[in-house]
């Protein structure tokens, strides 16, 4: 900001770093008591109805994932962003909304509470629906959902963000999703404007069960990764065997740009700022290309763990 004010900036320049700035702030202070605390992000119209399927939907898969023990992000606003909040209760939830002169504000399940922040702008607001959540669900909507499922899709394709279970939840007999995915691979993939792992970074359901468990298996083995220096770090929450690895190895060469996938320590780095020092790692030299084939990767990982909670090999 200091930089920006030395460059005599136009006023409203000034005005909207400051605002922006501002904003993040405050959002930052909402989110931070309950960092550790593994967050879903819901997405979907503030036009929703009371009386259509999709609100229900939307509260039934918020109320299942709040009694997993999820927190529930939303924007605060009516339709599927109330929906969401009245199924993982008020407790469970965190609003972000957006200051708009045909809205009312945040809806009553979450208006006065600590754990809600408004917001001028639309990408402040973005950053925080997304920034602090290990999950998202995206019911249909308008414009903004699309803009916003898209931007999500964009940061995990990129590498821009990490990889994260989405999930495009229907209700039955309304193929909302379907018919966005068609476009995807009919327009899009043929073109070569995406490819076809970019399609593996979401998985369509109608069931709030299967929802639900998507997000849930996301996370059996596979916990966090980070970057440090040239090595890309997966944290898991079991060490894989030789055999393990060796089956890595064999599916996942083509990401590595050199060497192999290997078993890791704590580096240095992550043991400093207490980044899960304790939880077994892989590491491997990323090609920074096959962003969307890590969730191959991660589900792999996953697969070593069985429903029951045993673990392969």
């Amino acid at each position: 900001m200091l930089g920006l004010i030395a460059d005599q900036p136009h006023v409203l320049d000034l005005k909207i770093a400051s605002a922006a700035v501002t904003e993040m702030r405050d959002a930052f202070e909402v989110f931070k008591p309950y960092r550790e605390v593994r967050k879903v992000s819901i997405f979907g119209s503030a036009r929703t109805q009371p009386d259509d399927p999709l609100y229900d939907q939307t509260r039934r898969v918020a109320a299942r994932l709040a009694d997993a023990g999820w927190m529930v992000v939303t924007g605060a606003g009516p339709g599927i962003m109330q929906a969401g909040m009245e199924g993982a209760g008020r407790e469970r939830s965190i609003g972000v909304s957006i200051r708009l002169p045909f809205e009312a504000g945040a809806n009553s399940i979450i208006a006065g509470d600590d754990k809600h922040v408004a917001m001028k702008y639309f990408f402040t607001r973005k950053l925080m629906l997304v920034k602090e959540s290990a999950a998202f669900v995206c019911l249909p909507g308008g414009f903004g959902t699309l803009d916003e499922t898209f931007e999500l899709l964009t940061l995990t394709q990129t590498g821009k963000g990490v990889p994260v279970p989405i999930v495009f939840l229907d209700t039955p007999g309304d193929p909302y999703w379907e018919h966005v995915h068609t476009f995807a691979v009919e327009q899009l993939l043929p073109r070569g404007l995406i490819a076809e792992a970019d399609t593996s970074l979401y998985t369509i359901t109608d069931s709030c069960d299967d929802a639900a468990a998507v997000i849930e298996r996301f996370y059996a083995n596979y916990h966090s990764i980070r970057n440090v220096g040239d090595d890309l770090i997966v944290r898991l929450q079991y060490e894989p065997t030789d055999a393990q690895l060796d089956e890595l190895n064999d599916r996942f060469d083509h990401l590595v740009s050199s060497g192999r996938i290997r078993r890791v320590r704590a580096y240095d780095v992550e043991r400093r700022q207490n980044d899960h020092p304790s939880l077994p790692r892989i590491a491997m030299k990323f090609n920074q290309r096959g962003y969307a084939e890590l969730k191959g990767l991660i589900d792999t990982v996953n697969g070593w763990v069985l429903d029951d909670g045993s673990v392969v090999g």
